[in-house]
């Protein structure tokens, strides 16, 4: 997939913005696994205008990242061009908008997926938002919020500028719940000039290659990357060998080179728990690691567990 002047490569493979989940060291890792984008967490607008040192830790960045996108929400058009602009964002190839997220708090604010009821003014966002970047600008959205009207509002992306958009095919009712609907990924794919990304129940190969059946011009994972950074060199068939206690080792070490003890011990305790997710491990051991109040205690009993 090339878009602008960004290749993508073939079968592109993109970690999802995910919040809570897709910080600095968890996209090193992905991208270290064969991800080839990866996308920020949720940045909020009108956040970056008033308090930019609030999401500055969430545009941090490594070297192994190779396609760097950044999403950002809001409902207010000067607020989302003054976030475009804002230097956080310079070093970032792809500009994401997002339309998509389900969460009470965002949909109350007319954000997130509460933007698909009111296509006349997300067609304003989009367009002042292309306007104001020469960047690839792209949309990720639902099937709908109060009605299903994701095709109409593909094509308002389309019309409007994006140069591709990201298809969650759920809606904002289902939340994470129930299957993903890919024959409306495969229409609104047959129906866009534009690429679309596939998203959702992407977990292994199966599931994979049943996405790429719909014609897609790529893939987002989301949650079935989380505790598996690795499931990306699994979907592209290389040969990797996977040492999961050196992945959360790495995952920590990253983490540790931009944040303080106190607060990373408390953040780092849910990653442990996904990385625990297949392990054997008693009821006593879980809670251990969702309590531990030193990093490197609870690697060990990480490392103990995956021996």
């Amino acid at each position: 997939m090339i878009v602008k002047n960004i290749d993508f490569s073939d079968n592109t493979l993109i970690l999802a913005p995910m919040a809570g989940v897709s910080d600095v060291g968890f996209r090193a890792l992905a991208s270290s696994f064969g991800a080839d984008a990866t996308v920020t967490e949720m940045l909020s607008a009108r956040a970056m205008a008033h308090n930019p040192k609030k999401t500055e830790f969430m545009t941090l960045t490594t070297n192994e990242e190779k396609i760097l996108i950044a999403q950002i929400f809001g409902h207010e058009e000067d607020f989302m061009q003054r976030a475009i602009s804002s230097p956080l964002l310079e070093k970032f190839q792809v500009i994401d908008i997002n339309m998509g997220c389900p969460a009470p708090k965002i949909v109350k604010n007319g954000e997130g997926v509460a933007l698909m009821d009111n296509l006349p003014l997300a067609s304003k966002i989009i367009s002042a938002c292309k306007n104001s970047t020469d960047k690839p600008l792209s949309v990720k959205f639902r099937k709908g919020n109060k009605s299903e009207n994701f095709l109409d509002f593909a094509r308002m992306c389309e019309e409007s500028g994006a140069d591709y958009v990201t298809f969650h095919a759920r809606t904002a009712a289902q939340g994470y719940s129930g299957h993903a609907d890919y024959d409306a990924i495969a229409n609104i794919k047959a129906k866009l000039k534009i690429p679309v990304i596939g998203n959702g129940d992407v977990v292994d190969k199966k599931s994979f290659e049943e996405m790429k059946a719909t014609g897609v011009d790529g893939v987002m994972v989301g949650r079935g990357a989380m505790g598996r950074p690795w499931i990306f060199a699994e979907l592209k068939g290389s040969n990797v060998e996977i040492d999961r206690f050196k992945v959360v080792q790495r995952h920590v070490q990253i983490l540790r080179e931009y944040f303080d003890e106190n607060w990373l011990k408390l953040y780092i305790r849910k990653h442990l728990l996904w990385y625990a997710s297949n392990l054997p491990m008693s009821a006593s051991l879980r809670l251990k690691l969702a309590t531990c109040e030193n990093i490197d205690e609870c690697l060990e009993i990480l490392k103990k567990a995956f021996a």
